[in-house]
């Protein structure tokens, strides 16, 4: 299956001011992030705050240029391209769904000129093939017509959202990333949006990539789960073996930490703080908190290990057994 995104070997590592004026620390955001997306296929994302899910999120979309690395878009290498022709081929190959609608959204223009916005900047279509595209847009996402002259401060959370979505899809994108699309939503109008992405994605073959730090949502909304912990990928998951198939000790802590209401576990408890970005432990970054961790953890970062199932891989020293269920695990450990 030929990817529509391909990331390999990517590092971003960012400057940040500690200590005094003059002081610059080097904080890891991302580390040797290898990631392929195709047509047709969502590809979720986890992991806790500061992991490197939304720095990954930005290098895919190209807003976040690799410090080291490559990002390939329909086979061609972005960063190698002449930046007019790299923004005409983000600007209509890629969209972007952002967390909180209400600071992506212009609340200036009416939802007819941000959906119409992109067709403009890029040319695309007559005046009137443009207002039709408008029609096209906001019936695709379930937006009534006579929303089109309102402002966003006028509509709902929910309504919000959806043109966000029906903005990212104006040129018809062959990627969508959407970054914790549903984090800043009531929880009654989230299913609805979760369930039009995945119709959306069906409907239109898109690739999808879904940040999230909600291991059930993402679950339920992807093909492949992507499992970061301090800017490293450290598992990647067929998503219907997630549960109870996954080998690395944090992905299954995370879904223990967030379980099912219809199947509650024990959470699997991590001791001590997440390490800092600017210091990142030496070997395996999760060893800190690993109750399997000993000396090997600390003198190497293992390499990635191929599980039973194709497109299951994991980077761990001493994994999880594959049989071994979560419910157990978190019984077992203190």
């Amino acid at each position: 299956m030929t990817a529509v995104v391909e990331v390999r070997d990517a590092h971003v590592v960012h400057r940040a001011r500690s200590g005094g004026l003059l002081r610059r620390d080097r904080v890891y955001a991302l580390t040797g992030a290898d990631l392929a997306v195709a047509a047709g296929e969502t590809v979720g994302v986890v992991g806790e705050s500061g992991c490197g899910k939304s720095t990954l999120a930005r290098v895919l979309v190209g807003i976040q240029r690799p410090a080291s690395g490559t990002v390939l878009f329909q086979a061609r290498d972005l960063w190698t391209m002449p930046p007019a022709e790299r923004r005409a081929t983000l600007g209509t190959g890629v969209g972007m769904i952002f967390q909180d609608p209400s600071t992506a959204l212009n609340r200036r223009l009416t939802v007819r000129r941000i959906l119409r916005d992109p067709l403009d900047v890029h040319d695309r279509g007559s005046g009137p093939e443009r207002e039709e595209r408008v029609r096209e847009l906001m019936s695709l996402v379930g937006l009534p017509g006579a929303l089109a002259d309102v402002l966003p401060g006028q509509l709902s959370g929910g309504q919000r959202q959806r043109v966000a979505i029906a903005r990212a899809l104006a040129l018809d994108p062959a990627l969508v990333v959407a970054d914790e699309p549903t984090s800043a939503l009531d929880v009654s109008v989230r299913a609805q949006i979760l369930n039009l992405l995945l119709d959306l994605r069906e409907r239109l073959g898109l690739a999808l990539v879904f940040v999230s730090h909600d291991i059930q949502t993402v679950r339920r909304m992807s093909d492949r789960v992507i499992t970061m912990y301090l800017g490293r990928i450290v598992e990647e998951t067929p998503a219907d073996r997630v549960t109870d198939a996954a080998r690395h000790p944090y992905t299954r802590a995370l879904f223990s930490a967030t379980p099912g209401l219809l199947d509650p576990l024990d959470p699997i408890p991590l001791t001590g703080p997440v390490p800092s970005a600017t210091r990142p432990p030496s070997g395996c970054p999760f060893r800190t908190r690993c109750w399997k961790a000993d000396h090997l953890c600390a003198e190497a970062m293992p390499e990635f290990s191929a599980a039973s199932r194709p497109g299951h891989r994991y980077r761990c020293h001493h994994p999880v057994e594959e049989d071994q269920s979560t419910r157990d695990l978190a019984r077992q450990e203190p």
